[in-house]
């Protein structure tokens, strides 16, 4: 089994619960949610429950989290590790989300098209829904066709803020 590394990120919405693997960021969490939402997300519930707290392996991860509430980046240079969560569409999708840049909205129509699936278009919502990491995988930059915010697994709260803050910097 392999091995994950949790650490906990503070910012202006919460703290927020992170795993990495060896390979990569695995899971950001929800505002205030306890890891346990991890199993929620991940495949290996496991891993999850044996994660271990190394500052060596996460610091990085926490350290561009951190500066992305303060205003200090717009860009992650993380590795992504889906560690073995999702189907491959659900992969390309979380993919695709890398891809709008910061400041910046589309739909999920544009991101079904992108991912070469035009009419994937509720498959496409629901593999947002189920983005494993958030902020740095930018689900929130995923607007309905009519501009509406639709769903965020963070809350539409921190949904509005995080858009807010790419605004605003």
């Amino acid at each position: 089994m392999a091995q994950l590394y949790h650490d906990v990120v503070d910012t202006s919405v919460g703290q927020l619960q992170l795993l990495v693997s060896d390979k990569g960021l695995v899971f950001v969490g929800s505002p205030n949610a306890t890891l346990s939402e991890a199993k929620g997300y991940l495949n290996n519930v496991d891993a999850v429950d044996q994660a271990i707290t190394d500052d060596q392996k996460t610091s990085k991860y926490r350290q561009q989290i951190s500066d992305y509430f303060e205003g200090k980046r717009r860009d992650f240079d993380l590795p992504i590790d889906h560690f073995g969560t999702g189907t491959r569409l659900q992969q390309a999708v979380w993919d695709a989300l890398v891809l709008i840049p910061y400041g910046m909205t589309c739909d999920y129509t544009t991101i079904a098209a992108n991912i070469g699936q035009p009419s994937a278009i509720r498959a496409v919502a629901t593999a947002i829904a189920k983005n494993p990491i958030l902020i740095v995988t930018p689900c929130h930059r995923v607007l309905r066709k009519d501009g509406g915010l639709g769903g965020y697994r963070g809350g539409l709260t921190m949904k509005r803020q995080l858009l807010a803050l790419e605004r605003t910097v």
